[in-house]
């Protein structure tokens, strides 16, 4: 009997050594798990440091150095082939802003084919993809139809509307004479005063496609029971629109300004292609204003130029942005 007992007694202890006992072994075998997560969770992958050192070497060397040297430049009276340049102070900078008269003009157009472009573009693209939001077969041909001309080269996309306004044989002025309105005919680029204006409708031409793309994903990523919801409380289209679809737009619309923003200052080779070279003062804009000092070996004030376009890029993008988010908060 004894003999029996000390066996019965020591049998749980030798099943709790070897893990035979599912009850008194399971929690240690989930703490021995837990131990060997956390130490693999300290332990880094030497190869995550590796895969995305190609592209920050890429990064540094062709963005982060030149725009370094670009500021360096910025202060020097470089002509871009002398070995010797002096240090110009902030010489450069007081002339783009105070003494340079073509160089004011550039920004003034810039601003105002931005205006145009960022306001038209985008509401014409918003309303373009509340109304081809539904995946048919006619609304996936239209945004395909829209998005074909974003493919296109800026250059073609120039020739194409340097076409359109030609005052002797142009599109447009043919229809008006067509249809008897030739008093209703313009030389278009032609006139000082309206010749940005015509640029910025090249421009939502070109690239509202792209932008019908983005809105209609950020649409189609609104649950439909909002809608469903709305209806069955009796909201009208226009009060669903302003109260659900505005608010969670919001993302997509931040991309679109965004993006619309830096194309309207980066249309160099559409003002080239559709004005010629130099371009005239009414379609002279900052980065064909650049490309000029460059070209008249002002390599140290092209870099100031350059300084002030990609901060007047930055403090416009960060601004609409801002202005953005307050209108759809309502607090505008």
């Amino acid at each position: 009997m004894p003999s029996t007992s000390l066996i019965s007694e020591s049998t749980p202890e030798a099943g709790e050594s070897e893990g035979a006992s599912p009850v008194l072994g399971a929690p240690r075998a989930r703490k021995v798990m837990k131990d060997r997560r956390r130490r693999s969770s300290r332990r880094t992958p030497w190869a995550y440091f590796v895969f995305p050192l190609p592209a920050f070497v890429l990064y540094v060397v062709f963005f982060v150095i030149p725009t370094l040297q670009t500021v360096q430049y910025s202060i020097t009276n470089w002509d871009g082939y002398s070995a010797n340049y002096d240090l110009v102070g902030l010489d450069n900078f007081a002339r783009a802003v105070t003494g340079d008269a073509l160089f004011t003009n550039a920004f003034v157009n810039n601003m105002k084919f931005m205006m145009v472009v960022v306001v038209g573009q985008t509401v014409l693209a918003l309303i373009l993809s509340v109304l081809l939001v539904r995946n048919t077969k006619t609304t996936i041909f239209l945004r395909a139809l829209y998005f074909f001309p974003t493919i296109l080269s800026s250059v073609s996309v120039g020739f194409i509307w340097k076409f359109v306004y030609d005052p002797n044989f142009g599109v447009i002025n043919g229809l008006l004479g067509r249809l008897g309105l030739s008093e209703a005919q313009s030389s278009f680029l032609g006139n000082d005063d309206q010749a940005i204006y015509w640029l910025s409708i090249t421009q939502i031409w070109f690239h509202a496609g792209m932008m019908v793309v983005i809105f209609v994903a950020g649409l189609q990523a609104i649950p439909a029971e909002l809608y469903e919801s709305a209806e069955v409380d009796g909201a009208s289209r226009w009060q669903q629109f302003w109260s659900i679809t505005w608010p969670l737009i919001a993302p997509a619309m931040s991309i679109v300004v965004a993006y619309t923003t830096i194309q309207s200052f980066k249309a160099f080779d559409l003002v080239l292609s559709i004005s010629g070279n130099p371009p005239s003062s009414s379609l002279d804009i900052l980065s064909t204003r650049i490309y000029s000092s460059f070209a008249n070996s002002e390599m140290g004030y092209a870099a100031t130029e350059s300084v002030l376009f990609i901060a007047a890029i930055v403090a416009i993008t960060f601004a609409l942005r801002r202005f953005l988010r307050l209108v759809q908060r309502g607090e505008s």
